[in-house]
């Protein structure tokens, strides 16, 4: 009655994968008689291991016929090599389930989940404690086949550590199983996935779970539903589960399922707001916008925000329709006393700063979504117009006023060494996982680079497509790698796909900026084509790799820190944490302030705004640029002018000067001296009217004053006034009119120039002046 214990598959037996293979052929009650019972303990241990001189033709084989018969169907078609140490497995598992029949009066396929892992044991060391002494380690293998076969059983997640693989390999057959994993690794190798590789052992094992829970060795059949139950009942966790989650996606690209879903995690709770007739509102707007999914679901927070301030102060407003003028001003009111923490969904992140004032910036926020929300409510016919929200619930003037321009640019020294870190990054910079460096190193340095060069925004880096770098010189197209003298002095040209505030454009960038991507383009395993969340295309992205873009995120959670800590800065400075848009308002800011700076025309066109408004938003003038164009405009100098003046040594030593007022100073007018001891209080200091203080040059006292040697020569300073600065800058004609009008002012003396007889033209005061540096 024994059957031989291996062999080739039974042709019919593929098709009884899907179902137990009793149900199909043998008997099916489930339980054990009584003359089973007893000859199960009659054939004994030998008998039933097969050992050597056992009975074959022992009376007890034919009363367990029904038992034995599936039991060596089964052995014959596992596709194991027929070595005496398999057949010996082979043999005790047929005999563990014998016995174990026996001990629970039940057939096999009557067993339920529970028993068959009482049996196998959620590991090796509970099998041993479970099963007869006698059982080695290599029987538990064979018992899993059983169990797969004949009972249906598919909890093999419940076992602990086990070779899935050869499980596999024994049920559906080792060729066709490597065949289906070979399509596989096909399609992710083209990605870019580890687990494309050939010594890659996560993918079989993976593999071969899905095999096993859909019974099946054939990627045809491997249903979005099977996914969706691994994911909800937790089948398989960890790194396991990512590479369930890349399965999918290779065997949706081959047409068999559905794209796994965008997450695999478990997002936070949706923020809820107030009433529920508000929220309503909110949702129906939300659900008709025609803003980006990011605007929408900044507006929605903003406006659940206010019902949960309407459903807590007044409840009688949660409809909108009942809003009025009336309502809007104490929304506005409100908002302009609120502080961090109130009304909001959760705190997370706020603990340090609750109870602050609001910024002015949150304020117009949340009155900018909520006047949104009423002008399309009102657009769209759902409110009756009883108010201009454009007016009723426009920002205060108070908050206005604390709006505009403030650029948080990174200091010079810290972005020098950022950008240090970023030419020099290497390998061992990277961050690693368990399996090693998730993306290439020619990826992470060329975003890396495209941060710190390109001024681009992260979502715009993040969209940036295959061939967005071009080379040329004088408007001629080059290869970038070409050899060509020309090629030497090529300008780099990236093109930006269409952004927050406008169309597609292209900017010069640095060439270093540009030979990283296109290394990057070269290695850059072939990509799927991604659906543009912002034009609706489907682009050939150009930082995708596995399959998946990257993440617009990746800069601000990955590449800053991995700079910050090869630069050895901290993650954040005095105007709060370095982020990606910080870089865009740093780099317009060192254009802007450069020693040949670009102009804000300049600047706008390339950081690809609409209006140089929005440029004024990232262009700062450094202090050290203000101080220069401070400086060059000469606003002291201007306004003051200096006079060479003779101080007579001799006189102030013997004391001459101060004994009987004998002249000391002696400013140089250019035709003549002027000893009066107040000159910068003198009116007629610009135009000397010739009073008994001047001593003209030709005379002899002014010789004799000349050839002195020990007269010290000194620069004083001399302020001047409206009509005195007209003559130094105008000339002649300013100096004309200032004499005219100083003809009858009185000289120190006590007379006038007219008195005097002073001529009606005069020298102008040999002024020296204080010259303007200009700009190099």
């Amino acid at each position: 009655m024994t059957a031989p214990l291996s062999g080739n598959l039974e042709p019919d037996l593929e098709s009884r994968w899907c179902s137990p293979l009793v149900a199909h052929q043998f008997d099916t009650t489930v339980d054990l008689r009584g003359d089973e019972v007893r000859a199960i303990g009659e054939l004994g241990v030998r008998n039933l291991r097969r050992l050597k001189y056992h009975d074959p033709h022992a009376p007890g084989w034919h009363v367990i016929g029904r038992l034995l018969r599936p039991l060596e169907t089964v052995n014959a078609g596992l596709d194991s090599p027929a070595t005496a140490h398999r057949r010996r497995a082979m043999a005790d598992a047929v005999a563990v389930l014998l016995v174990r029949c026996a001990e629970v009066e039940q057939t096999f396929w009557g067993w339920s989940t529970q028993e068959w892992v009482h049996l196998l044991g959620r590991d090796q060391a509970e099998f041993h404690r479970n099963a007869p002494a006698w059982a080695g380690d290599e029987v538990r293998p064979y018992l899993a086949a059983h169990a797969y076969l004949l009972g249906s059983f598919t909890e093999f997640h419940r076992l602990g550590s086990f070779q899935r693989l050869t499980l596999s390999w024994r049920i559906f057959g080792r060729d066709r199983v490597n065949g289906e994993i070979a399509r596989l690794r096909k399609v992710l190798a083209e990605w870019g996935y580890r687990l494309g590789r050939d010594d890659d052992a996560l993918l079989p094992m993976v593999a071969c779970q899905l095999f096993l829970l859909s019974r099946s060795p054939h990627l045809e059949d491997l249903t979005t539903d099977l996914f969706e139950r691994v994911r909800r009942d937790g089948l398989l966790g960890g790194a396991r589960l990512n590479a369930v989650h890349a399965v999918q996606r290779a065997v949706n690209a081959l047409g068999f399922c559905d794209p796994p879903p965008t997450t695999t995690g478990r997002g936070t709770a949706r923020a809820a707001g107030g009433a529920q007739i508000w929220q309503r509102w909110v949702e129906r707007w939300y659900a008709t916008s025609t803003l980006t999914p990011r605007a929408r679901g900044n507006v929605r927070s903003r406006l659940l925000k206010v019902g949960r301030w309407i459903a807590a102060e007044h409840p009688e407003a949660a409809d909108p329709t009942a809003w009025t003028r009336q309502t809007c001003a104490t929304w506005v009111a409100a908002l302009d006393r609120m502080n961090v923490g109130d009304y909001v969904h959760r705190t997370t992140g706020l603990e340090k700063r609750i109870g602050e004032p609001l910024q002015a910036s949150t304020k117009d926020g949340h009155l900018s979504a909520i006047r949104r929300f009423f002008t399309d409510c009102q657009e769209w016919e759902w409110l009756p117009r009883r108010f201009d929200p454009g007016r009723a619930l426009a920002t205060p003037r108070s908050i206005t006023a604390l709006l505009g321009p403030n650029p948080r640019v990174i200091a010079d020294d810290i972005w020098a060494k950022l950008l240090w870190a970023g030419l020099n990054l290497s390998h061992a910079d990277l961050p690693e996982t368990q399996s090693g460096n998730f993306y290439p190193f020619e990826l992470v340095h060329a975003i890396t680079l495209s941060w710190l060069f390109s001024g681009l925004r992260s979502d715009e880096i993040a969209r940036l497509r295959v061939g967005c770098i071009r080379w040329q010189h004088d408007d001629t197209p080059i290869v970038g790698a070409s050899d060509q003298v020309l090629a030497r002095d090529a300008v780099c040209l990236l093109d930006v796909p269409a952004h927050k505030t406008g169309t597609a454009f292209t900017k010069p960038v640095d060439p270093i900026l540009g030979q990283a991507l296109d290394t990057w383009h070269t290695l850059r395993p072939s990509q799927p084509q991604f659906h543009d969340r912002r034009t609706g295309e489907r682009v050939d992205l150009l930082f995708a790799f596995r399959a998946r873009r990257v993440s617009s995120s990746y800069i601000n959670n990955t590449v800053i820190p991995m700079l910050c800590h090869k630069a050895g800065v901290p993650t954040a400075d005095v105007r709060g944490n370095i982020t990606s848009h910080r870089a865009r308002s740093t780099i317009a800011s060192q254009l802007y302030n450069a020693k040949e700076p670009m102009t804000l025309f300049e600047l706008q066109a390339w950081l690809g705004h609409r209006s140089p408004q929005s440029t004024q938003y990232y262009a700062k003038i450094s202090p050290t640029t203000l101080t220069r164009a401070y400086t060059d405009a000469g606003y002291f100098s201007r306004n003051v002018r200096t006079i060479e003046v003779l101080i007579d040594r001799d006189a102030v030593t013997s004391g001459a000067a101060a004994g009987n007022d004998a002249p000391w100073q002696y400013y140089d007018l250019g035709h003549g001296y002027c000893t009066y001891t107040f000159f910068e209080q003198c009116p007629h200091r610009m135009a000397c009217a010739r009073c008994d203080f001047y001593d003209p040059k030709a005379s002899g006292k002014g010789q004799l004053l000349e050839a002195k040697d020990n007269l010290q020569r000194m620069l004083a300073a001399i302020p001047l006034s409206d009509d005195e600065r007209a003559a130094v800058d105008e000339g002649q004609t300013a100096l004309d009119n200032l004499l005219e009008r100083l003809i009858d002012v009185p000289t120190p003396t006590g007379t006038t120039p007219r008195e005097i007889g002073a001529p009606p033209t005069a020298t102008l005061l040999p002024i020296v002046s204080v010259n303007q540096r200009k700009r190099e």
